[in-house]
């Protein structure tokens, strides 16, 4: 009888230790973010944090990866190779919809918007003294238009579109990433590089603390037509100041960084997250 006791008390024992087990495995998720000197990877790595700090409640640890960006964490999280993925709010309204840049892929009706985070200016950085004081002088200049599958480079196309300026009428076209720009324009391998990022931002502070650069405005009435024909663009400004060269404001426009999800992520994760 004590035999069969003790075997009864070991089986449940085990089920005890094994459901504690199931209720404590754990479940990763990742978050799309962006270069390592923007601010999407430390925003990726806060929300991380925040959501690891009771990962031994709710069972879900959370990492931040750096990627090419908004346009790629979108195309990430649609094939399901990412949970989570910071993006701006003008892409994320184009793959919603399956226009512009995602017309051939069609809508992502999955898509979801989980919650916003930042005002995202369109800036343009230039070296002091070239001569650069709009955005229409970058016409023959070498000018970093951003890595493929970043929003920056996706907005710098709307951009050129509007004022009617194309890939070759730079005398550079560089797809330099977030976190090689600052060097590049400090050792005059391009004088101008633009960024769609919310400030203040490691890698225009780096350029600003390393070489005589500047804030350009980028305004005029491509700009106003592109802000009055999209919801998702709104005016925004820079505040003087906030980096060395540029003590009066910057006026440009902007979009908003957005963290997204798929409609595939189980809403308990994503309560998790946003909780």
């Amino acid at each position: 009888m004590k035999i069969k006791q003790l075997i009864c008390g070991s089986a449940i024992a085990s089920m005890a230790v094994f459901g504690a087990a199931q209720a404590v495995a754990e479940q990763f998720v990742s978050v799309g973010t962006g270069g390592v000197t923007g601010v999407y990877y430390p925003t990726g790595g806060a929300i991380c944090r925040l959501v690891n700090k009771d990962r031994k409640m709710h069972g879900i640890r959370c990492s931040a990866e750096s990627t090419g960006g908004s346009v790629y964490n979108i195309n990430t999280v649609r094939a399901g190779e990412l949970e989570f993925g910071v993006a701006q709010s003008d892409w994320q309204y184009h793959a919603y919809r399956g226009t512009s840049k995602f017309a051939d892929q069609g809508k992502f009706s999955d898509l979801r918007a989980v919650f916003s985070v930042h005002p995202e200016p369109f800036t343009l950085i230039v070296r002091k003294g070239s001569g650069i004081r709009k955005f229409e002088d970058l016409k023959g200049r070498k000018v970093n238009v951003g890595n493929p599958g970043s929003g920056q480079r996706a907005t710098m196309e709307v951009v050129m579109s509007a004022f009617g300026i194309s890939m070759n009428d730079f005398s550079l076209a560089a797809e330099l990433k977030g976190s090689e720009m600052a060097q590049a324009i400090c050792d005059g391998k391009i004088e101008a590089m633009i960024y769609t990022v919310g400030h203040p931002a490691a890698a225009v502070t780096e350029a600003a603390s390393s070489c005589d650069v500047e804030l350009v405005s980028v305004s005029g009435a491509p700009i106003n037509k592109l802000v009055a024909d999209n919801s998702f663009y709104r005016v925004a400004t820079i505040p003087g100041g906030m980096y060395a060269g540029s003590p009066n404001d910057t006026r440009t426009f902007g979009v908003g960084a957005t963290v997204i999800t798929s409609a595939d992520v189980p809403d308990k994760v994503v309560y998790t997250v946003v909780k």
